[in-house]
């Protein structure tokens, strides 16, 4: 038999146990305010050829594209602390060697006038051969970003693309919706 007590109490025992789950305050402001990344247009795919070559398909070293960024935060004593997550896939072309292929990329922090107050450059590394498939990377990176109040961060942006050459960039947005 059930106690009739234990029954008016049940509501008041799930309330309290699903508050419980709940993010604290800390959680919240830090998802409220956490910058998300956007990926740069013409930075969003490489193509890089044999050096000194044409550029024709035969010559094609490598075709690298940015696959997601996402970034996740928490709050620390005056800074937003950010992980951020950088998806990159290569595909080797017909002029690759054997070896390490390394595909340039850069993460920039802006700030609410587009000023770049953060940014640093990185390579993904690929073990590459003629006849290996599609590769692909998950890059990690952490990135602090401080503050007076947590509200500061809300103009934040993280700018996340690859880094061609001149050269590759003017390939690329020659070559821009094929």
């Amino acid at each position: 038999m059930i106690d009739r007590k234990f029954v008016s109490l049940a509501p008041l025992a799930l309330a309290l146990a699903v508050a419980g789950c709940g993010r604290s305050e800390k959680e919240r402001l830090a998802a409220d305010y956490c910058p998300q990344p956007f990926q740069v247009q013409d930075a969003e795919t490489l193509t890089r050829f044999a050096p000194g070559s044409a550029h024709d398909s035969r010559n094609v070293m490598f075709e690298a594209g940015l696959l997601d960024s996402r970034a996740s935060c928490s709050l620390g004593k005056r800074q937003m602390n950010v992980d951020l997550v950088v998806r990159i896939a290569v595909s080797p072309g017909p002029a690759v060697s054997r070896g390490v292929t390394s595909v340039p990329y850069f993460v920039r922090v802006l700030d609410g006038s587009g000023r770049i107050v953060q940014g640093q450059e990185f390579n993904a590394d690929f073990e590459l051969s003629p006849s290996s498939g599609r590769r692909g990377s998950k890059e990690e990176l952490s990135l602090t970003l401080p503050f007076e109040k947590p509200a500061d961060t809300v103009d934040y942006r993280i700018a996340v693309g690859l880094k061609p050459t001149p050269e590759e960039l003017e390939y690329n947005r020659r070559n821009a919706g094929r």
